[in-house]
């Protein structure tokens, strides 16, 4: 464990010390801050955002409360599908939007009570590097550690064309006092599609514009199936389309594509264009810490930068945005850095991750592109479509999809992806089991639950 380097103090000084400082309290910073503390470091938390950071206050969270809003209206067409007498519904949007907020709030209260209860000093401010062992605030405080770790997150990435003011970043999304009749989302990414399908499933019309891929990363077949499936519901998709300028006023705007085409009129636009890391005005480059051309900060597999004493988590890297990756990253390096673990980093070989798209779609592992360009024709790849039991009830035919992808004559699984419902819960035990060395025939020995979604992966011929 690490000897505190000054005598622990109840009030905060203009100056003092401490084991741990991070920079961020976002779910990558509250993680190592929090670890560190229970492993007995003093901690001092930097933020003059609200406690959580973007997944708590701006994103996963309030996005997954309306995301679970256009399931109920999903399911409430779906009821008048298979038989129930149903009378119109609507959101009360207003009232939808106190109890989110209310919700979060709670989250943010919770988190301060264990910071406090944990004797982390939290200091709503910004700060900066004015040596590799000390930062600084705007308003005059200057703390010191032997460690200091980089977790200031992301922010949405903003266009140089004209009228892109026009338009919200998916920040401002989750301000809107009502839902908008038309809207155009401009993205191809896990922004772009989530906001598509719950948008659409609260009623809303819906364009989508993508310039080039569709959930890069993610399965090529299983994203074309989605894709389908948008369309299908009435999501237009507009593909290999560049968005060149907006125009118009709030509330009316169209938008021009690199053809010289117009669209619109739309109430609303939502750019949801990719993140650049939030890394600028930290004092980094004095420092000498290395950021690559986008501005994430390099790191190792120990999440070092190439500073001694520097180290970074979370979405300010080049790892994957994933909140649960953030907080591995972080208590893996408290591990380290306060408990003296030296090997100690996060297995970053079989992350699962999830679109909460309509239906979800889940991977963990290679997809059948990444295991054919690293294994050749030693790859198998199994896969299967059906349509859910209770689709099938209603007389709809959507169909959902499972694929395994194997390697070598045992046919391990170094893939495994789903779309449909109940892809987001079935995913995760799946995952472990990956993680730990899942065979086929390991799966073809399980006994399934009938009937299910998940049983489809043991069925897989």
């Amino acid at each position: 464990m690490v000897a505190a380097l000054c005598s622990p103090a109840k009030e905060m000084m203009m100056s003092e010390c401490f084991d741990l400082i991070v920079l961020g309290a976002g779910s990558g910073g509250l993680s190592v801050a929090q670890h560190g503390a229970r492993l007995g470091a003093r901690v001092a938390l930097f933020d003059a955002d609200a406690l959580g950071g973007t997944c708590v206050n701006r994103g996963c969270v309030p996005k997954k409360a309306m995301w679970y809003a256009a399931q109920i209206a999903e399911m409430h067409r779906l009821a008048a599908d298979i038989g129930f007498d149903v009378a119109p519904m609507s959101l009360d949007w207003a009232r939808f939007r106190q109890l989110r907020d209310r919700y979060i709030a709670g989250i943010r209260q919770r988190y301060a009570t264990r910071l406090d209860t944990a004797g982390i000093h939290v200091v709503p401010q910004v700060a900066r590097f004015v040596s590799t062992d000390t930062v600084t605030t705007q308003q005059g405080l200057q703390c010191s550690a032997s460690h200091i770790v980089i977790a200031t997150g992301a922010r949405p990435r903003r266009l140089n064309i004209p009228g892109f003011e026009l338009g919200m970043l998916s920040d401002d999304i989750f301000t809107l006092d009502a839902p908008p009749k038309y809207i155009a989302i401009v993205g191809g990414g896990y922004v772009a599609v989530e906001f598509a399908c719950l948008m659409h499933g609260l009623g809303c019309k819906v364009d989508v514009f993508v310039r080039e891929h569709l959930l890069a990363g993610f399965d090529h077949e299983l994203v074309e199936t989605l894709a389908a499936s948008m369309q299908a519901r009435g999501i237009r998709m507009l593909r290999r389309t560049q968005i060149k300028a907006a125009r118009g006023k709030p509330g009316e705007v169209t938008l021009e594509t690199g053809d010289g085409a117009e669209h619109g009129v739309y109430d609303a636009v939502l750019w949801a264009v990719g993140r650049v890391p939030h890394s600028g005005d930290m004092g980094l480059e004095e420092m000498g810490v290395a950021r690559d051309e986008e501005g994430h900060v390099l790191v190792d597999a120990c999440q070092n930068t190439n500073v001694p004493g520097v180290y970074a988590v979370g979405d300010v890297t080049d790892r994957k945005a994933l909140t649960p990756v953030a907080v591995a990253a972080g208590r893996a390096l408290a591990d380290r850095l306060v408990n003296g673990r030296a090997d100690a980093k996060f297995d970053d070989t079989t992350i699962p991750s999830v679109v909460f798209s309509e239906p979800p779609m889940g991977t963990v592992g290679l997809t059948e592109q990444q295991a054919h360009a690293r294994y050749g024709d030693a790859v198998s790849v199994h896969s299967g479509r059906y349509t859910p039991l209770l689709l099938m009830v209603a007389g709809r035919t959507e169909q959902s999809m499972v694929k395994l992808v194997c390697v070598g004559e045992d046919r391990k699984v170094v893939g495994i992806h789903v779309l449909g419902p109940g892809s987001d819960e079935l995913l995760q035990g799946f995952a472990v089991a990956l993680q730990k060395g899942l065979y086929w025939r390991d799966l073809k020995a399980a006994i399934a639950i009938h009937p299910t979604a998940a049983e489809e992966l043991l069925l897989l011929h």
